[in-house]
């Protein structure tokens, strides 16, 4: 078995999705598809994933990039989803991905943008945060405990937070991720690294509970596909299992040059006026860019893939968090934006709603598939194990859950991942495979610098990215593989540095 998608195991997918039977199709390429077909590989089961663009096409790759304890749910009262999301995110720190992962300093200034009670409910909600990360497991060594910290520790921590009035700040730690659409092209890796097949560009017709018409986007072809079927379409669930009513809020965020804040290297939050709990937040990344989010705003009519921004949402961030800066942003700081659109789930047999970042819902009815809606990024690896516990029911097969302590590929013991011989940058992109990343560059000179002077990323990763992650267009590789796109201003010389990744892919494949 190998970890590595290509147009030539795309193929090969094909063929067998046309002429042998399978325990388990999923459709659907986002977090929550990867994890279902992952969990089901692991456990034995003969799968298969198929999807209508690419792996993290939609939501999955526009979230906020944090691998959220649940601090924000015990803010509303909200317990048990707080502990799932502690729970989920020790799976994902500790085992599965220490190399996507990194602890985060969150930073609550103290000041009059600030009332009282937020900054009371907050470090209440940061005390009982810490039980949970103890309760889970998570050690403090990695997650140190919570704390006040004094107006000049804030300020060291993120240099362009006002002054003013800074009585000091509340200080928490949880998870960042490096990329979200990283985790899942490597949640789908493994799972072909045990076997199963994975199918870009292939549509999903029509779903029934034990068969899938399929459509290959890119001959046109269909053929029908035997196994048990799961739907894990996001924002598209509605369209396949009846009892569901989705209902997309877009998050929108912009992106800004670091230096727009003094290089933070604390995510800092600022409330949001007249809604208790809400705040809007600037995420410091790694490359020099910094992300501020987060809109809720319902929506319809728009395209699930890649959401306009409006400018209205452009406007309400930058002010948001101007409110508890130095300097405030303006539009000329934006360097990038984007928006994804968050399903939220109603079930109609019982009337229940629910916010995606809260709860997911598993739709398990006779002669339908299979659904797992809603749901949070973090929670993924749980959704997929509800999802393919009730596909054994159904087949009555009996196989334990094994995917929260299965490392993803790359992965590795962080101790260990200071000995990969490959830069930091790339061994934080892509863990122990990051060696493969550099002598790709080595054995191909031309990709072995910048795609842009503003963007570190190397066409080495595209040419990756096309060997070995399924990525079949330059979209593929600057929207999802790489993240270029972030940055509007090297778009250009990046598409062109991608063109030339896929030519010698091209010339490197067998006849």
């Amino acid at each position: 078995m190998t970890a590595s998608i290509t147009a030539a195991t795309r193929e090969t997918a094909l063929d067998r999705l046309a002429s042998a039977p399978y325990d388990v199709i999923v459709v659907g390429g986002g977090i929550t598809g990867a994890g279902v077909v992952l969990d089901a590989a692991s456990r034995g089961l003969r799968a298969a994933l198929v999807e209508r663009v690419d792996l993290a096409a939609g939501t999955s790759r526009w979230s906020s990039k944090l691998v959220h304890g649940g601090l924000r749910y015990l803010v509303k009262g909200d317990v048990a989803i707080a502990w799932e999301s502690a729970r989920e995110r020790h799976h994902l720190m500790t085992a599965i991905a220490p190399h996507l992962t990194r602890a985060a300093a969150n930073l609550f200034p103290l000041g009059d943008a600030t009332p009282a009670a937020v900054g009371v409910a907050v470090e209440a909600g940061m005390r009982v945060a810490d039980v949970m990360r103890t309760l889970a497991g998570t050690p403090r060594s990695l997650l140190p405990r919570p704390s006040r910290i004094s107006a000049a520790e804030a300020l060291a921590l993120a240099p362009g937070i006002r002054r003013s009035d800074l009585r000091g700040a509340v200080l928490h730690w949880d998870g960042q991720l490096e990329d979200d659409a990283r985790l899942v092209t490597a949640v789908a890796r493994t799972a072909a690294a045990l076997g199963a097949d994975i199918v870009t560009r292939c549509s999903a017709v029509d779903l029934g509970d034990r068969t899938v018409l399929l459509r290959d986007e890119l001959t046109g072809a269909t053929l029908e596909a035997r196994g048990h079927v799961v739907s894990a379409t996001g924002v598209w669930a509605g369209k396949h299992e009846p009892s569901l009513t989705i209902t997309p809020s877009r998050g929108s965020h912009v992106v800004v040059r670091a230096a727009s804040l003094g290089h933070p290297r604390a995510i800092c939050y600022a409330p949001v006026v007249g809604q208790f709990g809400r705040s809007v937040f600037a995420i410091p990344q790694p490359d020099g860019l910094v992300l501020v989010g987060l809109t809720d705003v319902s929506t319809s009519d728009v395209d699930g893939i890649a959401p306009p921004v409006p400018e209205d949402d452009i406007r309400f961030l930058l002010d948001t968090i101007s409110r508890v800066l130095d300097r405030p942003l303006g539009t000329a700081d934006v360097v990038g934006r984007y928006a994804g659109l968050r399903p939220l789930v109603r079930d109609r047999a019982d009337g229940e709603s629910a916010d995606v970042s809260r709860r997911h819902l598993l739709v398990d009815e006779p002669g339908r598939p299979v659904t797992i809606a809603g749901g949070k990024l973090t929670t993924y690896r749980q959704m997929a194990q509800d999802a393919v516990d009730a596909v054994c029911r159904r087949a009555g097969i009996v196989a334990a859950c094994r995917t929260h302590t299965l490392p993803l590929v790359g992965a590795a013991t962080r101790e260990a991942l200071t000995r990969v011989p490959a830069p930091s940058r790339l061994v934080r992109r892509y863990g122990t495979e990051a060696a493969t990343v550099a002598q790709l560059a080595v054995d191909h000179p031309d990709l072995a610098v910048p795609v842009s002077d503003s963007c570190p990323t190397i066409g080495a990763e595209m040419l990756f990215g096309v060997l070995h992650e399924g990525a079949l267009t330059v979209e593929d590789l600057v929207e999802r593989r790489t993240r270029v796109s972030f940055d509007e201003a090297a778009l250009p010389a990046a598409r062109a540095v991608a063109e030339q990744a896929l030519g010698i892919a091209d010339e490197l494949s067998p006849a």
